[in-house]
């Protein structure tokens, strides 16, 4: 067993032992797919955190051409790691019984990463701005509302199966 094959029997071993408890509330696949992408939320927001304070120190990054505000550039730091890791548990733990070719299921993987980062900037715009809610409460209310279109469309566009006759 390689260990990409090792990695993927550890986290299924471990979900599947907390698994029971959640069980009369979702399907094994959703609670999969809440863990994985839960855990890389968090390891995003980690990330983040590490790179603005200590690796940036809330400094600007001049690259030569443009300068980027260290909440941004550690924004796109956090994202070069979570972004194929994330494709990576949904491919290999979440979705896999999807029958299409991994480079389209990476495209659109990306395009629903991309709507996703759509939605939580129009959706805090709308809350904050128009509604005039509080930005924390805000942001809880996009991230259940942009989770439940990752799920959905991740199930039924990025990693969908054909039906088999």
């Amino acid at each position: 067993m390689g260990p990409a094959a090792k990695a993927r029997s550890i986290i299924l071993n471990i979900i599947d032992l907390f698994y029971p408890l959640f069980s009369r509330f979702m399907p094994r696949e959703t609670f999969v797919y809440l863990v994985c992408g839960g855990g890389n939320t968090l390891l995003d927001i980690f990330l983040y955190f590490v790179f603005y304070n200590f690796v940036l120190d809330k400094q600007m990054v001049d690259l030569w051409f443009i300068t980027i505000s260290p909440h941004i550039a550690a924004f796109i730091m956090s994202f070069c790691i979570t972004f194929p890791l994330g494709f990576l548990l949904a491919k290999y733990i979440t979705f896999t019984q999807s029958d299409l070719r991994g480079h389209v299921q990476l495209f659109r993987y990306g395009v629903t990463v991309a709507m996703c980062i759509v939605f939580n900037y129009v959706f805090l715009k709308l809350f904050v701005e128009f509604f005039r809610w509080y930005p924390t409460i805000s942001k809880i209310v996009t991230t259940v509302i942009v989770a439940v279109y990752s799920y959905l469309s991740q199930k039924h566009f990025t990693f969908k199966t054909v039906a088999r006759e």
